[in-house]
């Protein structure tokens, strides 16, 4: 914007586009909310989505993608050192070293998985649900590579066994008992 004064002439409430201005200023500003909350939205109906899932399927059980044992197998030869059972140093994934790493793991996936890199809400232990304390925000990738370590390990299987408190342990979900 510069900064040459309006001529003395100008009344601006006279002015004939201000209704139109104000309008155009109007849906820029909705435009730039709505497409953070729409982002946001989706993160969090994504996050929903996933954990009605595992309260209705063993996270043991579950696929998230086509090709789990492929990212599966790709996690473990490019994080040998990654426990799905502790907590996530938010710090260290974020950090330099922790982003190329990271960047280097989900770009094998760029044309493979649909939205491989959208935001996505991902809980830092799994031991815990979602909450503003535990949760963290990652590309698509990253969640489904934790999650997918986490569920082979069992680790969200309690979340299963919570809300299907009279299952006998190891039962078949889809049999009854006679």
């Amino acid at each position: 914007m510069s900064n040459v004064p309006a001529p003395k002439s100008f009344k601006a409430e006279e002015a004939e586009n201000l209704e139109d201005i104000e309008k155009q200023f109007a849906v820029k500003a909705l435009l730039s909310v709505d497409t953070s909350m729409l982002f946001r939205s989706k993160a969090v109906q994504h996050m929903s989505t996933y954990w009605g899932l595992l309260e209705k399927i063993r996270g043991s059980r579950l696929r998230l993608t086509k090709m789990d044992d492929d990212i599966y197998e790709h996690l473990k030869r490019d994080f040998p050192e990654f426990d799905p059972t502790e907590t996530i140093d938010e710090d260290k994934m974020k950090s330099k070293s922790g982003k190329e790493r990271w960047r280097n793991f989900m770009m094998a996936y760029e044309k493979k998985v649909e939205d491989y890199n959208f935001g996505t809400l991902l809980r830092s232990n799994p031991k815990f649900e979602y909450g503003e304390k535990e949760t963290i925000f990652v590309p698509r990738m990253q969640f489904y590579a934790i999650e997918i370590a986490r569920n082979r390990s069992g680790l969200n299987d309690w979340i299963y066994v919570r809300e299907h408190p009279d299952e006998e342990i190891g039962r078949p979900q889809d049999t009854a008992s006679s």
